[in-house]
């Protein structure tokens, strides 16, 4: 209702005023909007808000749209009540316009769709509670993530938002569909749902964000200012001819009488007044060219006004049903490095979004005493928003400079820390114990405390999906012998697995551990198992595990469902057998790295933070690895020695349908002043055709082909990196019969560039800045540790298999310990669960039956008012 009128027999150009404010980049969350270290970058963002805010009391007609709530609402409650309501009045008007609605502008490439709606969730939650129905954003505004998901599309269709427009598109695309008139278009979000279920009217900007050559008007910008007196410096005449060209070039690319411009850039509008002056003058003087015989209007315009009218034209739009990745900028400029920066950050990233699930759920299961509790006053929100700025476009991307990565980790770190209150509260009220409970942070390196000094204590174990999980407990220990009983009391297989010898590849732990207890425990949906672990003796049993050490005999591991053959004289994997469904293939699994291009005159882009350029083949990093072998009733492992800085343990348990691969990297060397991309191979005799298929998102599964695109004829000019997609929980590859699964606990860049291969990038080490702006070059000298899940199935019936796993990698159960025999449980009848029992046993669950296979329980979390649940789930 409060749109600007427009002249259906003029071009009408919607001036869309904004500011693009990255939550972190160059500076931090804090140094943004305060406007610190303006060295780095001048940006200050309350100042902007502060002065938009103003400028559109001044003037009825001028409009502004803002995207990044996280920013709103912490200038949002440094106000005093008169602002506030001032403010709501220009949302109320239609004069202030949120667009987005996101905590931040989200990345589509390297995101889960857990932390997209859950970021999503919370700042639209903060627009609607504060400005009410007008301040709902209607349009997405991803103006500035590399290239652009499917899956986000289908969440934007079915969040209801009207359409969502696009700033940054491969540049062959853009200029063929700027040819086509084709820069609008209805995007089909999804292949399974019925349309238009996840149909969303898509528009690619045309400036990317910014506005046309000439007319920037910023204190950052060098354009002069519109001079329309009649002295020497008068250049009005020159600003309108110039607006009127661009107008009249862009709508050559554009299907109707109307057009968006973008009036702004990164942190614009500081002092609004220098815009909004200009563009009250160039708006008043091309439209007082009309009389002249101008067929051009101008006006003040939002993205949802720009819409409405597209609606009215009542046109049919062409259909695009893939996605935008990768993203290129020009020739040898794929940003595909960013699928794979950081893979530390990445990691932690994706850890905390499973833990911030365990967290609320805990929180909603035993009410808001898990705030306040025995152990002290804990808040999921703090992670939820920390967790929620990580899934910022320059945030788990990994294309932040170094300082603001470390800033992030440290607001993932609070939020555990407060998170892990709430989850002690909430356990200890549920069992009905005050006992001190321990988290021991430090597992990924085997590090426990706990566990390695005391001879006895209790383990309790967290599922956070809603069906029942069999889960490997491994933790370090210095004791020979331990009897582990589960919640019924009885006991439980288990060993102790000494560490390799000195001479074998397994990289030493960072405690004093001299080995790891290992048993396998079962754990209810959304509920908890406690385990008894008491140390029997010194002594041990008569027969430890032992290590072999380059064995001579066949070399191989094996349980019920798989068996793996390694090459005996280079101990590489060679096959895996599935013996449920009688089928086997030769795999060859290898780390290569490949030389990143430094640039130079001739090919000045190199590989760095954002863009992928390999400079040559890859290199292998061992022709011959050494080997340690383990073989236990509990485990069957291979221990592979690529390098000093480079390993790997093959592993099966039993009952696992899955072979697991936890490779350990870095830090990787750069002594021969050589950046390196490191990435594991897996070559089959698979006859592909160029086709292989990765996950958009976590959430659908896209079929991609080598050196294609399914809108534009492609000109290929990296056959490597220009192969490269993002890969955020699985890749595979498949003929007519078999289906050879890969799945990640982060997200990484992946291919197959040659038939029958598979590689995904593991770890990045670059000594050039790839000249995209962050200014520093990616040199983490990091040792990361991640896994490999690896599946062979029929190819029918592998979306049982993969799906599954996948799930379990995002949301995996959680380790809680407690000194002694922990938490005795009392007499517990949990509030409205009929059937509870008198007695309950060292278990829980917050659901009377397991949902079945086809439905996932994506989020159990504490209502917006007391008493009420968020609950999320999914087919």
């Amino acid at each position: 209702q409060s749109c600007p009128p427009t002249r259906p027999d003029l071009l009408n150009v919607h001036l869309v005023p904004h500011s693009h404010d990255d939550v972190g980049w160059l500076k931090t969350i804090d140094q943004y909007y305060y406007g610190v270290r303006n060295r780095d970058q001048h940006a200050g963002v309350q100042y902007i808000l502060d002065s938009v805010v103003a400028e559109l009391g001044a003037n009825p007609a001028r409009r502004f749209v803002y995207a990044e709530v996280v920013f709103l609402s912490r200038w949002w409650g440094q106000q005093d009540r008169a602002t506030q309501n001032r403010v709501r009045d220009l949302v109320q008007q239609g004069q202030l316009e949120f667009v987005g609605g996101g905590w931040c502008m989200s990345d589509e490439a390297t995101t889960h769709y857990g932390g997209t709606l859950e970021q999503m969730g919370l700042g639209r939650r903060f627009l609607r509670r504060h400005f009410g129905d007008c301040g709902t954003p209607r349009v997405g505004w991803q103006i500035d993530p590399f290239g652009h998901s499917r899956e986000m599309a289908a969440e934007f269709a079915q969040m209801g938002y009207d359409g969502l427009f696009l700033g940054r598109v491969d540049y062959q695309d853009k200029m063929v569909r700027g040819q086509c008139r084709e820069l609008e278009l209805l995007w089909r979000g999804s292949s399974s749902l019925d349309p238009p279920k996840a149909d969303i009217f898509t528009g690619i900007l045309p400036n990317r964000y910014d506005p046309p050559p000439g007319l920037c008007w910023d204190q950052l910008c060098s354009d002069p200012p519109v001079v329309d007196g009649d002295g020497p410096e008068r250049n009005v005449d020159e600003v309108v001819s110039s607006f009127l060209r661009a107008a009249t070039t862009q709508a050559e690319q554009y299907r109707t009488n109307h057009i968006i411009m973008t009036m702004g850039s990164d942190f614009h509008y500081e002092n609004a007044h220098l815009w909004f002056k200009n563009l009250d003058k160039l708006i008043a003087h091309v439209n007082a060219q009309q009389s002249n015989g101008s067929r051009v209007h101008a006006l003040y315009s939002t993205p949802s006004c720009y819409l409405q009218e597209l609606h009215r034209a009542n046109l049919t739009w062409p259909l695009k049903t893939d996605d935008f990745l990768p993203y290129s900028d020009g020739p040898h400029q794929f940003w595909a490095g960013f699928f794979s920066s950081r893979p530390a950050f990445k990691g932690y990233e994706r850890l905390s979004l499973g833990f911030l699930q365990i967290c609320s759920q805990l929180e909603a299961l035993a009410g808001p005493a898990a705030r306040e509790g025995p152990h002290g006053c804990g808040d999921s929100s703090v992670l939820r928003e920390a967790v929620a700025v990580a899934q910022h476009h320059d945030a788990v991307t990994g294309t932040e400079r170094q300082h603001v990565a470390n800033d992030y980790a440290r607001r993932l770190s609070g939020g555990w820390g407060s998170c892990q209150v709430v989850v002690a509260n909430a356990l200890s009220l549920l069992v009905g114990s005050k006992d001190p409970l321990v988290f021991c942070n430090a597992l990924n390196i085997s590090v426990c405390p706990l566990t390695e000094t005391s001879t006895h204590f209790t383990v309790i174990l967290y599922n956070p999906l809603a069906h029942r999980v069999s889960w490997p407990v491994r933790l370090p220990v210095n004791g020979t012998c331990y009897e582990v009983t589960d919640p019924q009391g009885h006991h439980l297989p288990s060993q102790v697995s000494p560490d390799p010898p000195r001479a074998t590849p397994c990289p030493e732990r960072a405690g004093g551990a001299q080995g790891e207890l290992l048993f396998q425990a079962f754990v209810p949906p959304l509920g908890f198992s406690s385990f008894r672990v008491r140390q029997l003796s010194r002594e041990g049993p008569q027969d430890p595990p032992k290590w072999v050490l380059e064995e001579s005999g066949p070399l191989e591991i094996q349980n019920e469902h798989l068996r793996v053959l390694f090459d005996p004289l280079t101990g590489h994997l060679r096959e895996i057998q599935n013996l449920d469904k009688g089928v086997s293939l030769p795999i060859f699994q290898n780390f290569y790295w490949y030389t990143a291009s430094a640039g130079d005159a001739a090919s000045p882009q190199a590989s760095g933070a954002y863009i992928f350029r390999p400079s040559s083949r890859p290199i292998p990093v061992a022709k011959r690895v050494s080997t340690a072998l383990l073989k236990t009733p509990l485990v069957q492992e291979l221990h592979q020695n690529f390098s000093s800085w480079c390993s790997q343990v093959v592993r099966l348990r039993p009952g696992q349908p899955f072979l697991e691969l936890e490779w350990t990297v870095g830090p990787i060397p750069v002594g021969d002043n050589v950046g390196k991309e490191l990435i594991t191979r897996f070559q089959t005799p698979l006859a592909t055709a160029g086709r292989f298929f990765t996950d958009s998102n976590g959430r659908q599964i896209l079929e991609r082909r080598r050196d294609y695109r399914p809108t534009w004829n492609l000109s290929q000019t990296e056959p490597v990196a220009g192969n490269y997609y993002p890969v955020n929980t699985r890749i595979f590859i498949q003929d007519e019969k078999l289906q050879l699964s890969v799945l990640t606990d982060r997200s990484q860049g992946g291919s197959s560039v040659q038939d029958g291969a598979l590689e995904l990038m593991v770890h990045r080490r670059l000594l050039h800045d790839d000249e995209r702006g962050v200014g520093e070059p990616l040199d983490e000298p990091l040792v990361v540790r991640g896994r490999h899940l690896v599946l062979l199935d029929p190819v029918g019936a592998a979306p049982d298999g993969h799906r599954g796993r996948a799930q379990e990698l995002v949301t995996p159960p959680h380790l809680v310990l407690a000194p002694g025999e922990g938490p005795h449980l009392r007499q517990v009848s949990w509030r409205g669960l009929p059937g509870s029992p008198l007695s309950p046993p060292a278990q829980f669950s917050g659901l009377r039956q397991a949902l079945p296979p086809h439905l996932h329980l994506l989020t159990v979390a504490p209502g917006g008012s007391a008493g009420t649940l968020l609950l999320r789930l999914e087919h």
